[in-house]
């Protein structure tokens, strides 16, 4: 029987506020256990909670980023759970009617299409607590620091057909959220992850299948591996005669394995109502335009427009507007230089490598955009080749020097340009190899690769390429 898969994902984006959702207390990531954690978050009696402004601000502006309706009216609820890391004994969330409804996101596919994935709604809640079981020889340790950071979590519909197009997806709204400022995008804090909802159904069913939950997943790749491998579960178990139970399962990457956790609850389990705590929060047209008037400029747009401004290739243009500080680097790169191209080149290439060989992310970088930009020019008006260039942006990297030119000047990485200087070098080197002289004259092409090898050696790399080609061409000719 051939199967098919059906995905929905559940993103946790944690918004970059200051503060919590319903309290001061800083959500610094890393402090000390239960340092920021006030009486509003530890559910003490008698206290209120009081909304924070900026999150909502946050989830409006992902609403139409995503071409969304905004709720005018949104409403908290509480969701009745019991679990040692929630104080309060419920978490406050959106239910029926949620700040950002249907909107959606367009994702690019293996093959060049494009394919649109409907975003179902995207909600505000708070987040939990977390329980620590290492070191604590068969106990838990409970760290109330996360509990009532801001979440907005972002609900698919089920239209993504294989593991693939759900990364594809995830990245997507990873790309976005970090393009409107409002999520730092780390998933190794886990600032921002996601619950996937896998099920299979025979080609042709319209019935969606029974799904499992793949619960809190911190990594694209963790991501495709876990749904490819719950995916193959699911039909080995139906094929086997047996049935999917609906239920929420751990994926370890480690054993790679998926794990039952529990039975999956359905919305009827948590017993939501109406926080009595929190008015509706209405939200008007002056507020909404004021988020609208705020939108920075959104990847698709950004990708178009270096297309026409800089007359960079698809493949390029992809790659530098799929971050926001990469395409804000680049940019102030080719506008200083002036040279899109080379730019591109460099920071798709050399830039790229080292941060990569580093583990650094661009906002770290130690070769800054106005270094970058100086060896650019050197390399644009042939003070260096672009050999040579390699050598200068290593010293940039080392901190040797603030400035492409302090490198060259320290090093003598200047090009030679003095066509006497390159004439006499050639001159030398034609004397010292008949045999090689004579093979090229007979027809032998191929072994003018040998002379330039040759000059560029015998000049350390400065010589200029280009006379270095020209002059050889003139003074291999037969005479």
């Amino acid at each position: 029987m051939e199967w098919e898969t059906v995905i929905g994902l559940e993103i946790h984006a944690q918004l970059s506020t200051k503060s919590k959702l319903f309290s001061g207390s800083s959500i610094e990531y890393g402090q000390e256990p239960n340092t920021q954690a006030n009486i509003v978050d530890l559910a003490m009696p008698g206290v209120l909670p009081v909304l924070n402004t900026e999150a909502v601000r946050m989830a409006a502006m992902f609403g139409l980023a995503i071409g969304a309706p905004i709720g005018k009216g949104n409403v908290f609820a509480r969701k009745n759970y019991f679990y040692p890391d929630l104080p309060q004994g419920y978490q406050i969330s959106q239910f029926d009617k949620p700040i950002v409804e249907l909107g959606y996101l367009d994702i690019s596919l293996e093959n060049g299409e494009t394919k649109r994935i409907g975003v179902t709604r995207a909600h505000l809640e708070q987040d939990a607590g977390k329980s620590l079981h290492k070191d604590y020889a068969g106990m838990t340790g409970i760290d109330l620091n996360r509990s009532g950071t801001p979440l907005l979590e972002i609900v698919s519909e089920p239209d993504m057909r294989s593991a693939k197009e759900a990364v594809a997806y995830m990245k997507k709204i990873h790309e976005l959220v970090q393009y409107l400022g409002i999520n730092d995008g780390n998933l190794q804090e886990g600032s921002f992850r996601c619950d996937a909802n896998v099920s299979v159904r025979p080609k042709g069913q319209k019935e969606y299948g029974t799904r499992a939950e793949l619960k809190n997943i911190n990594s694209f790749r963790f991501v495709e591996r876990a749904i490819n491998l719950e995916v193959e579960r699911q039909i080995d178990l139906i094929e086997d005669g047996g049935e999917v139970v609906q239920e929420t399962r751990l994926y370890d990457p480690d054993k790679h394995e998926t794990r039952s956790m529990r039975s999956k609850e359905e919305a009827n389990d948590y017993r939501y109502f109406p926080d009595p705590d929190l008015l509706p929060v209405e939200i008007t047209d002056e507020f909404l335009e004021s988020v609208r008037a705020a939108l920075p400029e959104l990847p698709q747009v950004k990708y178009q427009r270096f297309l026409d401004e800089y007359a960079l290739s698809e493949y390029d243009a992809g790659v530098l507007t799929a971050s926001r500080p990469v395409a804000d680097y680049f940019e102030a790169v080719a506008k200083a230089s002036g040279e899109a191209k080379l730019s591109a080149n460099w920071v798709i290439g050399e830039l790229s490598s080292h941060l990569n060989n580093n583990d650094l992310a661009i906002t770290e970088s130690p070769v800054t955009a106005e270094m970058l930009t100086s060896l650019i020019q050197r390399i644009a008006d042939k003070t260096i080749s672009g050999k040579i260039a390699k050598e200068v942006f290593q010293g940039l990297w080392a901190g040797e020097g603030k400035h492409a030119d302090e490198i060259i000047e320290s090093k003598g990485l200047k090009q030679i340009t003095d066509s006497g200087a390159i004439e006499a070098m050639i001159d030398d080197i034609i004397a010292n190899n008949t045999a090689q002289v004579e093979q090229y004259r007979s027809g032998k092409d191929k072994v003018f690769g040998f002379f330039v090898g040759q000059v560029m050696k015998a000049s350390r790399g400065k010589a200029n390429p280009a006379q270095v080609n020209e002059i050889l061409k003139d003074k291999l000719k037969e005479t």
